[in-house]
């Protein structure tokens, strides 16, 4: 028997409500099909006739109702999958999350390879874990795109890679899931001296003979920490830039064929090799950015934006003298020339902090993964009146960082108000005083 879907709450206008589910129901089978998952919900519960069989308290109800197209089911779990989370049997060298230390918040120590979250989420998945009845349901419910970290095309390659078990050949998968209908955003996650080179040439060339099936290729340097068990090589500037050099070969074979650029590096190449990042024109769209591939341009093009407005609006009377931002050392560059513009427009004293991260290891450049410790250790003597952090750092359930820190606890750490900000504009709010973002 199914476990089904328990509600966390049921919203008033949804046809949940006017089926008569309520808050607390765990909701098992839906027009004769059991529940796995919220998928099931959405396909199974897509017919205008609707019969649904509910555990109420321990007592099995049968609920039908007639639903209007396009009506929303208004149903909140407690989680999208109700069979619980398919996890990872891998034993990649590179797994960032075998690299982190003990003691951090549970969802980070989750090895996710559950291919519903892939499209549910935008997850990357590795398809190692799928059995025929997972391709049979594949087949009739076509979910797509799916996210696939391929690592490498050549079998032996990517069984190493993935630590040594027997794998499918994921060429063959992918053209599976292509004679299904289902598209590809993959990512290749770029191990110097294990998947670059020849290895990685051999990869693109068979993804891109896959094109009508994989839409999209992400370049993306390995994240290495100081936990990191196996001896690994991180990408350097001068690979970094022999890697753009030739996705760039890539991405012109592509345009022109194609119309788009299909491969896709990653911001943090750019960073790396000290290149300027692309134009917006240049991310198709941004097929990747779940994989956060384009979001310093978005943020670059979102502070345009709020330039050309400020040009437009007087000097603000802000209430603050000093502020600091805080950000990686990745983007820390890239954000002073923000800051310095910020500070003529309102004549408050703009700097940026650079937080080199301690927590992880110096080979962790970004923002979002900065933790509140290095934070309150490297701002402490700032004479700034306000420090303000990236929300990147928080996670959306608690608002807490990796190492477990709240605003308020940095605050009081740092004897100082910490606000929070996501995009340029958000920067803006906080320096014409109008109160914490």
């Amino acid at each position: 028997m199914s476990i089904g879907g328990l509600l966390d709450a049921v919203e008033d206008r949804g046809f949940g409500r006017a089926l008569g589910l309520r808050a607390g129901d765990r909701l098992l089978s839906v027009n004769g099909h059991e529940l796995r998952d919220v998928i099931d919900l959405q396909f199974y519960g897509a017919e205008s006739h609707v019969t649904a069989e509910v555990d109420r308290n321990g007592v099995r109800l049968h609920l039908a109702g007639e639903r209007a197209e396009g009506q929303s089911w208004g149903l909140v779990f407690q989680e999208p999958l109700f069979d619980g989370l398919r996890t990872c049997a891998n034993r990649c060298p590179f797994c960032f999350v075998s690299g982190l230390p003990p003691g951090l918040r549970p969802s980070l120590s989750v090895r996710d390879d559950d291919y519903r979250l892939s499209f549910l989420s935008g997850s990357f998945v590795t398809l190692t874990n799928l059995d025929e009845s997972d391709w049979q349901r594949l087949a009739e419910q076509r979910l797509s795109p799916l996210h696939v970290s391929v690592q490498a095309t050549d079998p032996s390659v990517r069984r190493r890679l993935l630590g040594g078990a027997p794998i499918p050949d994921i060429c063959e998968q992918l053209a599976r899931l292509g004679r299904l209908g289902i598209v590809v955003e993959a990512q290749v996650v770029v191990c110097p001296g294990l998947n670059d080179g020849a290895v990685l040439q051999r990869t693109v060339a068979d993804l891109w003979s896959l094109r009508d099936t994989v839409q999209s290729v992400a370049l993306v340097p390995v994240g290495l920490t100081r936990y990191q068990a196996a001896r690994l090589r991180p990408v350097t500037s001068d690979l970094a830039r022999e890697l753009l050099a030739f996705a760039s070969d890539w991405r012109r074979l592509a345009l022109r064929r194609t119309g788009r650029r299909f491969l896709y590096p990653a911001d943090e190449l750019y960073l790396l090799a000290g290149e300027p990042v692309p134009g917006a024109a240049a991310y198709d769209g941004y097929p990747q950015l779940a994989n956060g591939v384009g979001l310093v341009r978005r943020f670059l093009d979102a502070w345009a934006v709020q330039r050309r407005c400020l040009l437009r609006r007087a000097r603000p009377q802000s209430r603050i003298a000093r502020v600091a931002l805080v950000t990686g050392v990745a983007m820390a560059p890239l954000l002073a020339d923000i800051a310095s513009a910020l500070e003529a427009w309102s004549g408050v004293s703009v700097r940026v902090v650079a937080v080199e991260n301690h927590f992880l290891g110096e080979r962790i450049t970004v923002a979002g993964l900065l933790t509140g410790g290095d934070v309150v250790e490297q701002a402490q003597s700032a004479p700034d009146e306000l420090i303000v952090l990236p929300g990147v750092m928080f996670d959306a359930e608690g608002g807490r960082t990796l190492d477990g820190w709240r605003q308020e606890d940095l605050e009081e750490a740092l004897g100082r108000p910490i606000a929070i900000a996501g995009t340029p504009a958000d920067v803006i709010h906080i320096l014409v005083g109008q109160g914490h973002v």
